[in-house]
């Protein structure tokens, strides 16, 4: 396996990292060689995926649902009729009588799960007093969110669950799924029956820039939401970057992506599936830091002695070759400042001093700490979302929460005395700025007579 080897003590690791990075990034000017021809084939012309987007957007914007349905016949070869477009009531119900029971109730342990952390860290309303009032920031949920789950490799239970129940617990009333016309998507019995037993009745047949702009927009038979959460591919990523602004959306997120930081405590066999759950993906950024030689070529020789174990092994392989790195620290203290420097989606410090190191490390979506707590807990079970920011994101952004699913309002009342208080200073600076309307709103409810 020809993966990636870089020492810090002869060559710049951050500029190494950033070309690495841009080979993954949702930017959109990257495709292959078959995107490009089926862009040939279904425009006419060589687009770019962000030029593709746009016109998706903007027609389904126009023209509404024959548009929506003419792409989802384009791009997922798929004819539906707008009575095919949204999953039946029945079809749900009959996708929870033909799943196994062992998966029905790991759903409902891991909803708990879910539900449990998230009410924990859920936003309540603060009251400030003040002499002659009082201050309030209050939140309420969002009347309608649009959730995006995947469905063109594999099918993804969790995503909803990761989605799903932290808009429920924020309070929103109606929450709207969309996934592929696929086998792994809106056709996968273990999705809608996920969707069935959270309480989601309306779930669409539909992916790509051409689902998101149907939410985005609103067509009929389908309402526009508020928000648009949940993660795609390119198109996806792209797509809700452009309606941004018309709805808010939770990010623009790229491959998944994982640093693993190793020492000599740390068994190489269990971060060879570390690293490898991630390169799985594929593509996916799978980053190992160390400042031992010995344990990073125990854990390389080990990556390559479990290829052949895992399911993807050859996906992996090809996903390490491109986008994976080996990256050899000075010491502990090195490793931390790349870390931060590179903010990866996810960070496990699989070290013997994991919390010491952790406190010296800000920006990662998500940080797993030892040797038995592996990237998957929080992929499926743990309870925080798995939406979680790429691509350099986490040095600004977190991962979703049940509180992006609420709006603040500032609720301000004061009487007389409170707002006497105030204007002198607000005299002051309305006066500066040259608002003098600003200024005598407030000096005309003060004046004796009034």
């Amino acid at each position: 396996m020809q993966i990636l080897r870089i020492d810090s003590r002869n060559e710049d690791v951050l500029t190494k990292m950033r070309f690495l990075r841009t080979k993954l990034s949702p930017r959109g000017d990257v495709v292959s060689a078959a995107s490009r021809q089926r862009t040939l084939e279904i425009f006419g012309e060589p687009l770019t995926p962000a030029q593709v987007v746009q016109r998706i957007c903007q027609d389904i914007e126009k023209h509404g649902l024959p548009l929506l349905l003419n792409y989802c016949n384009k791009i997922d070869r798929v004819s539906l009729t707008a009575e095919e477009l949204r999953v039946p009531p029945e079809e749900l119900r009959a996708a929870v009588q033909k799943t196994d029971k062992k998966f029905l109730d790991t759903i409902r342990r891991i909803r708990n799960n879910i539900r449990e952390f998230q009410q924990a860290i859920l936003h309540k309303n603060i009251r400030v007093e003040r002499s002659g009032g009082y201050l309030v920031e209050r939140y309420r949920p969002l009347r309608r969110v649009g959730v995006c789950v995947p469905g063109g490799a594999a099918a993804y239970p969790s995503t909803v669950l990761m989605t799903v129940v932290p808009a429920q617990v924020a309070g929103v009333q109606e929450i709207a799924v969309m996934a592929p016309p696929t086998a792994f998507g809106a056709y996968n019995t273990d999705m809608l029956a996920t969707c069935y037993e959270l309480g989601i009745t309306e779930v669409y047949r539909m992916g790509g820039a051409q689902g998101v702009a149907a939410f985005a927009y609103g067509v009929e038979g389908i309402a526009k939401v508020d928000k648009i959460a949940g993660p795609g591919n390119l198109f996806v990523a792209l797509a809700k970057r452009f309606v941004y602004g018309e709805v808010d959306i939770d990010s623009i997120a790229g491959p998944s992506e994982v640093v693993v930081i190793v020492d000599a405590s740390t068994n190489p066999v269990f971060t060879a599936y570390d690293i490898l759950a991630q390169a799985e993906h594929s593509p996916g950024a799978s980053i190992l830091i160390g400042w031992d030689t010995a344990v990073l070529d125990a854990t390389v020789q080990a990556i390559e002695e479990q290829l052949n174990n895992v399911e993807r092994g050859k996906l992996a392989q090809q996903s390490l070759e491109e986008f994976g790195a080996v990256i050899l620290t000075k010491d502990a203290d090195e490793a931390c400042r790349f870390t931060d420097e590179i903010a990866p989606e996810h960070l496990h410090i699989a070290t013997e001093n994991a919390e010491e190191l952790a406190d010296k490390i800000s920006c990662a979506g998500a940080i797993f700490l030892g040797n038995n707590t592996p990237v998957a807990v929080g992929d499926y079970a743990a309870g925080p979302s798995h939406v979680l920011p790429t691509s350099g994101t986490a040095r600004f952004a977190g991962g979703l929460t049940c509180n992006d699913f609420l709006r603040a309002n500032s609720i301000l009342s004061f009487n007389r005395n409170g707002l006497a208080q105030l204007a002198p200073d607000i005299e002051i600076l309305a006066t500066k700025e040259g608002l003098t309307a600003h200024r005598e709103s407030v000096l005309i409810r003060l004046k004796e007579n009034q």
